[in-house]
């Protein structure tokens, strides 16, 4: 059974993809911005100015792990709307929109998190030989919040986004061209497309759009191979985790107490090079021996 296919299991009508769609963006755009929009109208006293400030303002005023969570929930809603649309729009059972294994594969999804963590470490270790803009940043009244924070909240933020762009959508297209790299290619895009509004791609410029794909691509690969999402899923988890609660800086999309801060200058670094480069591909190499991956040209490129 492969992962691609298995939206053939249930109802495949276009409204039923239009409805859950405009109801992930009423849940993202809408729905979860209503706590953060109380919360400011209310520390504000109702003012007008309420919603006025930049982001910074509002970290001021609520402090940086209540806005992270407030950042946080609408990947919550868009989550449990999959969940729900994949059992009751289309008829399919949740764990289809997962993996196509009897059961979730925890193994998997620690061993790949075990991984990347491990790697990130050895790359934060090497930055820091000799350089003193990575410096000590914990904050001891912030840092148990972070932890739960960065533990419980991000990964339901991580997994909201695989299942829309590596589960429901990556089972669209493969319902409708049954071809495996159309669906990697397609997600891996709009999954850069995605983080075009991030505050990175502002200060770095749109070249950094080619992390963002490249890795949309890369996490496709997995899913395609691997048929399923416990792979990418924590892949994902420990990347936003990391950046998180390990090593943050002032210009990336979270801003936290995390336990490093780098002050250098913002650019499209060596070690992101590297990532798309370098430890991507070896990381695939490292997961198609784990698992014994088979079939991989014709999963990619024939019809399936």
């Amino acid at each position: 059974m492969s992962f691609l296919t298995n939206a053939d299991k249930g109802n495949n009508r276009v409204s039923g993809y239009i409805l859950t769609l405009s109801l992930v963006v009423l849940c993202y755009a809408v729905l979860g911005s209503i706590p953060l929009i109380v919360h400011l109208m209310i520390a504000h006293g109702g003012g007008e100015g309420a919603l006025a400030g930049s982001m910074s303002d509002w970290t001021a005023l609520l402090g940086e792990n209540l806005i992270l969570c407030y950042l946080l929930f609408p990947f919550v809603l868009v989550l449990f709307t999959l969940v729900l649309s994949n059992r009751f729009i289309h008829k399919r059972t949740v764990l289809s929109l997962f993996t196509t294994r009897a059961t979730f594969d925890w193994r998997r999804f620690f061993t790949s998190a075990g991984i990347w963590i491990a790697v990130m470490g050895i790359l934060l270790a090497t930055m820091m030989v000799g350089n003193d803009q990575i410096q000590w940043n914990m904050n001891p009244s912030t840092i148990i919040p972070l932890v739960l924070i960065s533990l419980l909240l991000i990964p339901l933020q991580t997994t909201a986004e695989e299942v829309l762009f590596r589960g429901y959508l990556f089972q669209a297209f493969g319902h409708k061209n049954r071809r495996g790299w159309i669906s990697v290619v397609v997600t891996g895009v709009l999954f850069g497309l995605m983080h075009a509004a991030n505050p990175e791609v502002e200060t770095l410029g749109y070249g950094v759009m080619s992390y963002y794909i490249m890795t949309g691509i890369f996490l496709g690969f997995i899913v395609l191979m691997d048929d399923g999402l416990e792979l990418s899923m924590g892949y994902h988890a420990a990347n936003n985790i990391f950046a998180a609660l390990i090593l943050t800086n002032e210009w990336q999309a979270f801003q936290t107490d995390a336990l490093w801060i780098d002050h250098a200058k913002p650019s499209f670094g060596w070690d992101v090079i590297a990532t798309m480069l370098v430890l991507q591909p070896l990381l695939l190499l490292i997961f198609a021996k784990l698992f014994k991956w088979k079939n991989m040209r014709s999963k990619l490129l024939d019809q399936q």
